[in-house]
């Protein structure tokens, strides 16, 4: 096949951010397929422009177009907002002149991207697939990103219509499924393709000495928070769990990314002096290894919002293969499974005494952390391996290419 992929943020592996696409296309190139990637040209995180990559940086077969983007990065919702738009619009010209692909895969968060994927397939007469990973506008609405009415209105009506014109919809959380058939998703179109991880990515036996050592960290109980620093991953919770624990020298609190609220997260901290807090950058994905190693656990939240309790967050998936025990502030199926390989504690979403308590019970007993770490490694192989995801990928989309 030759599959065309519009996304708009697509993450490499030399990028920070998750890289469920780059593994995926990776993989199908390997298997003999050819993929056609429109991107952006500004980086989502910084704003800064582009340069399209060779085809051998992810696979010979692999070819990325960056789309012009206007709008810097997600430092205000303004710049947000036009980013997604123009995108839609430069994505959809370069479409129509990719030649000869079988079928569009569009990808939303953002939903104007899936909007480009669908008018793109149409135009060209191919089938296409629309990939659910946030229910967008849903979650835009329910943190206050999304507030004009005539937008909201908009933004739900090119969902619905999304939905009932895809030919198919793969899902990667099963807690998607009661809201897209609600807003008007044919069950016999979805297909759940959940988040997962490579495994072999990551060394759970590694104790990432050398990070540790050069944040000061020798000797300390590491609690990570490694992911984006956004308005929805409610972090001033972590810092109050971490004033919590100022007492407990043995007891550090690392947050690696970067996002629109990371500046006002650093500055609280120094005011509060929560000398056990500790800021780090982002790391591209294929660094993350060393990164995740030096923790003693993984801390995964949301803010308390009804929508929330339907996502199943990558870094959750990473934290299990990197055989880290998971500090969970969410609800929901993502709960099930770290419950289910009884890999963590889950605690009370926005509850900062909660997650403190839960951090100094990991740090009071390290073997039956260590042991909850094993727990989530297997669990992860056994269930979420992303090389089984992507042979259930190829067989959608060869499906789908059929008719």
């Amino acid at each position: 096949m030759h599959i065309l992929l519009i996304h708009q943020v697509f993450v490499r592996p030399s990028d920070a951010g998750g890289t469920r696409h780059a593994e995926f296309v990776r993989y199908l190139a390997a298997q003999g397929h050819r993929v056609t990637i429109l991107a952006g040209d500004r980086s989502y995180l910084t704003g800064s422009f582009l340069q399209a990559p060779s085809r051998e940086e992810l696979h010979p077969g692999v070819e990325i177009i960056r789309c012009g983007v206007r709008g810097g990065g997600q430092r205000s919702w303004t710049s947000r907002g036009a980013g997604f738009l123009s995108f839609m619009v430069t994505a959809f010209w370069a479409g129509l002149r990719v030649p000869g692909i079988d079928l569009v895969w569009g990808t939303s968060p953002p939903l104007p991207q899936a909007v480009a994927a669908w008018a793109v397939a149409r135009l060209r007469r191919v089938p296409w697939v629309f990939e659910v990973r946030d229910l967008w506008p849903e979650f835009a609405i329910a943190v206050g990103a999304l507030r004009n009415p005539v937008w909201i209105w908009l933004a739900r009506s090119w969902e619905s219509f999304l939905y009932r014109h895809a030919d198919r919809l793969i899902l990667n959380s099963p807690g998607f499924v009661d809201p897209v058939l609600a807003r008007g998703g044919r069950r016999s179109a979805i297909v759940p393709i959940p988040n997962g991880v490579d495994p072999a990515m990551f060394d759970p036996t590694s104790n990432g000495g050398d990070l540790r050592i050069r944040l000061g960290l020798e000797g300390k109980f590491v609690a990570l928070y490694a992911g984006a620093h956004g308005v929805s991953n409610d972090l001033a919770v972590v810092l109050d769990a971490a004033e919590h624990l100022l007492t407990e020298s043995g007891i550090a609190f690392v947050f690696v990314g970067d996002g629109r609220e990371k500046g006002a997260l650093v500055r609280e901290a120094i005011q509060r002096s929560l000398v056990n807090v500790t800021f780090a950058a982002a790391v591209a994905k294929e660094e993350m290894a060393p990164v995740l190693a030096a923790a003693d656990c993984g801390i995964a939240i949301l803010q308390p919002l009804p929508a929330y309790r339907t996502t199943y967050p990558n870094k959750v998936f990473d934290y299990m293969a990197a055989g880290r025990p998971i500090v969970l502030a969410m609800e929901g199926p993502i709960r099930e499974v770290v419950e289910g390989a009884r890999a963590g504690i889950g605690v009370p979403p926005g509850d900062a005494v909660a997650l403190a308590d839960a951090v100094r019970r990991l740090a009071a007993d390290r073997d039956a952390a260590r042991e909850m770490g094993r727990r989530g490694r297997r669990y992860v192989e056994a269930h979420f391996d992303r090389s089984a995801l992507a042979r259930l990928l190829e067989e959608t989309l060869q499906a789908v290419a059929r008719g």
